[in-house]
């Protein structure tokens, strides 16, 4: 697949993987829809575009979790271009807080995030984007969507919650030209531990070890640009988290070994 000339829908886009992705399929030659609930930082990184080039980066303030927002960002969508080639889903929320602590509002709020709103989304576009003969969804997804992790409870069901839907519905829409990228990042250096939600609601506030850590953003998009161009079903990204998912394959005992033991930081 060529990203040149595809007009490409982000959410999430303000800060972090999404913000990264932007600029990389905008220097590849995409047209590029922005999307979040901050209006300053979308402003920003498309003034940033438009210094190389006017024209092909739009934004479009959305809070994804709830309905009548989406719906309304999608007439706006409709209204700006004649078309969505690829919607990239990558707006979350990641856990800090262990289960017996956590509320079960913070839960649904987590699920709201991670889980409903991809699918709200998607199935607004779908049937404008199968009207149009087809397109591509790409999901931003976890490994904590292949194995819980603890701290990580109700983000791991979100996140796991998203590969039941979207492979589902890969195998229900393939006659109709939608193709589904599953990206399941590890630990990337991003803020994402910074804005997680704890127990009770509020946001963790520290940068984890393993966050600063990890793999560098600008590595992570350019490994999901790939991905998208060569029509990936599934991509994995990451270090050690990565190689947890061969040792849960081919030694079970030994992955519950080290998960039991590993930091959740």
């Amino acid at each position: 697949m060529k990203i040149q000339g595809k007009i490409i829908w982000i959410t999430g886009a303000s800060s972090g993987i999404g913000e990264a992705l932007a600029v990389d399929l905008f220097k590849a030659g995409a047209t590029v829809i922005l999307t979040a609930r901050n209006e300053k930082k979308l402003n920003e990184l498309k003034a940033k575009l438009d210094d190389v080039e006017q024209g092909r980066c739009h934004v479009v303030v959305c809070d994804v979790t709830q309905q009548k927002a989406i719906d309304q960002a999608m007439e706006k969508v409709k209204q700006l271009v004649d078309r969505v080639d690829i919607l990239i889903n990558n707006a979350g929320v990641s856990q800090r807080s262990y289960v017996l602590e956590t509320e079960i509002a913070v839960y649904r709020e987590l699920l709201e995030v991670n889980f409903f709103s991809a699918v709200a989304v998607t199935k607004g576009l779908l049937p404008w984007m199968i009207s149009k003969g087809g397109g591509h969804i790409v999901v931003i997804s976890s490994i904590t969507g292949k194995y819980g992790f603890r701290m990580r409870s109700g983000y791991a069901a979100a996140k796991h919650a998203l590969h039941g839907f979207f492979e589902t519905m890969r195998a229900e829409l393939h006659d109709q030209n939608i193709g589904v990228t599953m990206i399941c990042p590890g630990r990337v250096q991003t803020d994402v531990s910074v804005h997680s939600l704890t127990g009770d609601g509020r946001q963790y506030g520290k940068m984890d070890k393993g966050q600063a850590d990890g793999v560098p953003v600008e590595r992570c998009a350019r490994i999901i640009v790939r991905a998208i161009k060569c029509n990936r079903k599934e991509v994995f990204i990451g270090f050690g988290e990565r190689f947890l998912l061969v040792v849960k394959r081919v030694c079970p005992p030994l992955f519950y070994w080290i998960v039991n033991r590993a930091s959740p930081t």
